[in-house]
């Protein structure tokens, strides 16, 4: 069969500042066949995306084309004339972004945008479009298809949505597919779904598919051939089975190792009670709290209900849970950020005022965030050693040579080169920014550190050191972490206790090793077996179970009444577990699950 795609010695190079070039993409040659996906995998800066990019005939700014060919169908889509270009874009070649949310246009119905390019390239007519949309919705398994587009990007969840790009992308009828990391910042639960419609609507479709990602168990489950780079350069490719099970080159196996097990007892890291004092860190007790004000004070929406976590000197509490399940809503109460509407906040031992504004600068100190999006969190036009040295003055009042100081003690802390003070948040790595933000965070000396989805947005390496970080500065200086993540495999790896949110509600918590040991709550068993494993055919094993065919494809649902999982659970008693708040099992050592079935039935 002839290659749809072939990409042919492509050479990209970067114009710098004084006029010369240097390689960023070195002579690159892989080939796509029609009804096949291709992955392409490496770390960030290993060209994935200026590779993919390619088959538009679109490089980004300051980056220029100046060697070989990317044919579609024959024909160099590089040298095509402009308006070619412009036909070839979303007609012939369709580009899914990973972020659907920065995608949809909020102002404009689901319809609207879905049906936009086939329309505007003069494909299909108004009604011919809408009927492929709705065909398309059908396909990948959308809720409510006849009315969907009349919906806006807001009233879906995220699963839905990223879906629903895919349907921007397919109205079209493409020959080729461009998948920009689909899946990355998805809940495992909502990935998987995600997964299986691509999969299921390319083959249906006949299209093809370059998949760009750097998570191996991802590839595993929806590539033909992988395509691993590294710098630019291909270090080895072939046959999804072939570069899975015999890997050939040292870095596809470096990638692999990096490839976090299946979630299970016995892969966290030991701790000591070397920093431990007789009252926790930091607690929440009875904490109820949400967004907006009734009358009387009450929260308007109530996310978290009678929520209690305590978190030891020197231990790491990871908080696991969907979208929408309570999670960073709870690392704001504890910050201050959103004062909770019942409970309390202790640090120490001494009870917290509800708003951080009520608090005095030492207890402000003691309680840092590290946001997940470090290109957000870190100020564009500041230089690093100004964005570390604000927080060193403010709260530990250094100037001068003392500042300097700590600032190169702090980036020798988190493994950064000191010339990398004088440097901008734009010269450096997404991994590199990370862990600038995390030194922002520890240059308060907090006694305990907050940490929203700090790697969901990095490369299976990159993630893999900075968890490595976070454990080395646990041991030598004692901080607290609360390690809030969707990833069930990073917490397993990183923390001593695990807190499973649902819909605002604790249902499980206990020591790692007991909460990832049978008997597990019904949704701590979803979230487990969610999680992708780097084996061909887990995808379609996993979908046949009975957790995923009950709470596959289900958002999370905020209620007053009974248990809020009651309508994803395999284990769900009619008339009891929609109408009344389950009980707290107390199963022994710290660990307990909130369900109306007994130990041995849901250990079944």
């Amino acid at each position: 069969m002839a290659a749809l795609l072939e990409v042919d010695r492509l050479t990209i190079e970067a114009r710098k500042d004084d006029g010369t070039l240097t390689p960023i993409v070195k002579g690159v040659s892989f080939e796509v066949k029609r009804h096949e996906v291709v992955a392409l995998i490496g770390e960030s800066g290993s060209g994935k995306t200026t590779i993919a990019l390619s088959a538009l005939g679109y490089s980004k700014p300051g980056l220029e084309f100046t060697g070989g060919e990317v044919r579609l169908d024959g024909r160099d889509v590089i040298s095509m004339p402009p308006e070619e270009q412009r036909a070839l874009r979303g007609q012939r070649v369709a580009y899914l972004a990973q972020s659907a949310a920065a995608t949809f246009n909020p102002a404009l119905t689901i319809g609207e945008q879905v049906t936009e390019s086939p329309i505007l390239h003069g494909q299909l007519s108004r009604e011919e479009a809408d009927r492929r949309a709705e065909s398309l919705y059908r396909a990948l398994e959308l809720p409510d298809p006849d009315r969907l587009g009349r919906r806006y990007p807001h009233q879906v969840s995220g699963g839905q949505l990223q879906r629903l790009m895919a349907a921007m992308a397919l109205c079209g009828k493409p020959d080729l597919l461009i998948l920009d990391e689909p899946t990355t910042a998805l809940d495992v639960t909502t990935q998987i779904e995600v997964l299986k419609a691509f999969k299921s609507v390319i083959q249906q479709e006949g299209a093809a598919a370059v998949y760009v990602t750097h998570d191996l168990s991802v590839v595993a489950q929806i590539a033909d051939h992988i395509v691993v780079l590294y710098a630019g350069d291909i270090q080895e490719q072939g046959t999804t089975d072939q570069i899975v099970n015999r890997p050939g080159h040292d870095y596809t196996r470096r990638l692999m190792a990096a490839v976090r097990p299946p979630p299970a007892a016995g892969q966290g890291d030991e701790t000591s009670a070397e920093h431990e004092r007789e009252a926790p860190a930091l607690a929440v007790r009875d904490v109820t709290a949400g967004y907006g004000r009734r009358a009387g004070g009450a929260p308007a929406v109530t996310v978290l209900r009678d929520v209690n976590v305590a978190v030891q000197r020197g231990h790491t509490v990871g908080i696991i849970g969907e979208s929408g399940c309570g999670k960073s809503t709870l690392a704001r109460v504890m910050s201050g950020l959103l004062p909770a509407s019942e409970g309390e906040v202790s640090l120490d031992g001494e009870r917290l005022k509800p708003s951080l504004r009520d608090r005095d600068r030492s207890e402000l100190q003691k309680i840092q965030f590290v946001f997940q999006m470090a290109d957000t969190a870190l100020n564009p036009r500041q230089r690093i050693d100004h964005i570390l040295g604000r927080p060193i003055e403010f709260y530990l009042g250094l100037k001068g040579a003392e500042k300097r100081q700590r600032i190169g003690e702090l980036l020798h802390m988190v493994e950064l080169p000191a010339e990398f003070a004088g440097r901008y948040p734009e010269e450096l790595s997404g991994g590199q920014k990370q862990r600038v933000n995390l030194a922002r965070a520890l240059a308060a000396s907090p006694e305990v550190l907050l940490c929203d989805e700090v790697i969901s947005a990095l490369d299976t390496i990159v993630g893999a050191n900075v968890i490595e970080l976070l454990k080395r500065l646990r041991r030598q200086t004692g901080v607290s972490f609360v390690f809030i993540s969707h990833d069930l495999s990073t917490i397993a790896s990183f923390a001593d206790e695990i807190v499973v949110l649902y819909a605002g509600r604790v249902v499980e918590q206990g020591p790692t090793d007991q909460v990832l040991s049978p008997p597990y709550h019904p949704y701590t068993r979803l979230l487990i077996a969610s999680v992708p494993e780097l084996r061909i055919g887990w995808l379609e094993e996993t979908m046949e179970t009975q957790e995923a065919q009950a709470g596959i494809d289900r958002v999370v649902t905020l209620t007053d009444v009974g248990c809020p999982f009651f309508d994803r659970c395999p284990l769900a008693i009619e008339g009891t577990c929609d109408r009344e708040t389950p009980p707290i099992r107390d199963l022994g050592g710290g660990h307990a699950i909130e369900c109306h079935r007994s130990e041995e039935e849901f250990a079944l």
